[in-house]
């Protein structure tokens, strides 16, 4: 193995993280829903920037399960990710767990990496969060989001847009030439199969566009994951 070959890039993608089947019933769902509007970017519909449609599934009932399918299908990802990457979860933060012997010992990326899924799920839960999903469709030969950007960014009062810490997509279809997420610094196309999972960092690091798909329409269902609020970390004291 080469140097350069063993840096990590923080890229990883987990095939088949979704069904074909159930991509198939998203990308269905997606035309006959006739909800989807133009794609929007921090600063609102700029075309030249992003051009898709899109549909957020936040707050319509009618699409809460197909949510709950796609968030259940990031976490299993996640905590593969966390494994291969701990210092995600312990480096913001110092946590603490129980003990055997009942005193409470520091998290280290070893006690993580050896944690099964119950034991990890909770301690994920309780530092990050799922963000909102959105479906997305870029119709061949024109759609795309050429602009390079990132994730984190000042933009909400709230500061939802600074909380999130990872990025993610899951590919619904493939079938149709280039349309890959490029990476930036990495030097890295991520080609879309049907059903993978790319996880990545949010942050200026991880700059990277969506090329446009040739040949057909490229669908995905995208989203971040976001750190918990300070009053839910930390209390409102």
């Amino acid at each position: 193995m080469s140097t350069n070959e063993a840096i990590a890039d923080f890229i990883e993608v987990y095939d088949d993280a979704l069904s074909r089947e159930a991509c198939a019933a998203l990308v269905e769902r997606f035309g006959a829903s006739k909800a989807d509007e133009p794609g929007r970017v921090g600063g609102g519909v700029l075309p030249e920037l992003k051009d898709s449609r899109d549909i957020s599934l936040a707050g319509k009932p009618e699409w809460r399960d197909a949510e709950a399918q796609l968030n259940q299908a990031v976490f299993r990802g996640l905590l593969a990710y966390l494994r291969r990457y701990p210092h995600t979860l312990i480096a913001p933060l110092m946590l603490e767990i129980p003990g055997a012997d009942g005193s409470r010992h520091r998290l280290t990326a070893e006690r993580l990496q050896a944690m099964d899924d119950a034991a990890l799920t909770p301690i994920v839960q309780t530092v990050l969060r799922p963000g909102a999903i959105n479906l997305q469709r870029y119709t061949g030969g024109r759609g795309g989001y050429p602009y390079w950007h990132c994730e984190l960014y000042p933009r909400d009062p709230g500061a939802d847009t600074l909380h999130r810490h990872l990025l993610w997509t899951i590919y619904l279809n493939d079938g149709f030439a280039e349309g890959e997420t490029e990476f930036l610094y990495q030097q890295r196309k991520i080609t879309p199969r049907t059903g993978s999972l790319l996880i990545a960092p949010a942050a200026f690091t991880h700059t990277h566009r969506g090329n446009r798909p040739h040949g057909g329409d490229k669908f995905i269902a995208t989203s971040w994951i976001l750190f918990q609020r300070a009053e839910a970390l930390f209390g409102k004291g």
